[in-house]
């Protein structure tokens, strides 16, 4: 059942790493490509469009940064899950002109990473229903998973999209963190709060000042229109 679930492509030189992801990933039942090289991994996107990119940050050739950039700056907006060695690169992976949908810091669990890729591709993926939402002057297409800010349209990544659709479609409410964690992420994990942060950044950033996101001091986030 290798390509039942949609085509992944693991970006890994530790051979070790890149077999455990490639047997769990397999069991789980997505198919499996990997590439240990940023530079063959770019060309190999372009040619075989996988459902998600699981990338090693510290690949040779390129790394998983640069190779992130290279696609975005394409509009190649396929889903990521970086994959860092050290904590202190989660921003850095996470940045404003990257748009990594999720990260795991080594040494980490497959059958997370399993869970985690099942639930980015879940959102990503997820059935073409509801109205469109809007606030502001944003807008928000959840059939087609499109964005409009101001009248001009913003490409956002799946994870973007579902974070400013939980909140535009509760204008007013107060989000925290971990609600935002369980509810968009499908986790609730403490330590990972600084994900939420650095999104809500990436949406500042695209919707200028269009986006109705305001922060919350001490507590987290909401949307309103004022």
């Amino acid at each position: 059942m290798g390509e039942a679930r949609g085509l992944l492509m693991v970006v890994e030189d530790e051979p070790h790493i890149a077999e455990l992801e490639r047997e769990y990933l397999k069991a789980a039942g997505y198919g499996v490509h990997v590439e240990s090289d940023g530079l063959a991994a770019l060309a190999s996107v372009k040619r075989l469009s996988p459902v998600l990119i699981v990338l090693d940050v510290g690949v040779p050739g390129i790394d998983g940064v640069e190779l992130c950039r290279r696609l975005r700056a394409q509009e190649d907006w396929t889903p990521v899950m970086f994959v860092t060695a050290r904590d202190d690169e989660v921003d850095r992976v996470l940045g404003l002109e990257l748009g990594g949908d999720d990260y795991l810091t080594k040494p980490f669990s497959p059958r997370e990473l399993v869970a985690r890729v099942g639930s980015i591709l879940r959102r990503h993926h997820g059935p073409p229903t509801l109205a469109p939402l809007s606030l502001g002057q944003v807008v928000l297409h959840r059939d087609s998973r499109r964005v409009e800010a101001g009248g001009r349209p913003v490409e956002l990544t799946p994870t973007e999209f579902d974070l400013l659709a939980e909140l535009v479609a509760s204008p007013g409410r107060v989000f925290s963190r971990p609600q935002l964690l369980a509810s968009v992420w499908g986790q609730a994990d403490y330590g990972q709060q600084r994900t939420v942060d650095v999104h809500v950044a990436q949406l500042r950033a695209k919707l200028g000042t269009a986006c109705p996101i305001r922060t919350v001091h001490g507590i987290g986030y909401r949307a309103d229109d004022t």
